[in-house]
């Protein structure tokens, strides 16, 4: 059975956006990432599918090693969906300021 996965579910695991994290400061082989985690590497692997699926990471074969790397262009998608709401809530917390402002100077 062959799922389509998009990058809002690949994120939506815990494990999945510590993996993210892990990456976004080094690329690192499948046993290395698995060694920061207490799931087993089939488990840490069957991540690493989903966000390779996703096109969140890439693959670099080094020899007998693979290396995953992020790749950012898939989060701008994420980044896109999520700036209206920061815009929302800082607008928002923008006018709490102005109404706790104006309450004080009364």
């Amino acid at each position: 059975m062959n799922l389509r996965r998009d990058v809002f579910q690949a994120i939506a695991d815990p494990t999945r956006r510590a993996i993210l994290l892990l990456l976004a400061s080094q690329s690192m082989t499948a046993g290395a990432i698995a060694s920061n985690f207490d799931s087993s590497r089939p488990t840490v692997s069957k991540h690493l599918q989903i966000l390779t699926e996703c096109d969140l990471l890439k693959q670099e074969q080094n020899g007998r090693q693979v290396h995953y790397h992020l790749y950012p262009d898939k989060l701008k998608e994420i980044a896109d969906f999520i700036m209206p709401f920061l815009k929302l809530w800082d607008d928002r917390f923008n006018k709490l300021e102005d109404i706790m402002k104006n309450h004080k100077s009364k």
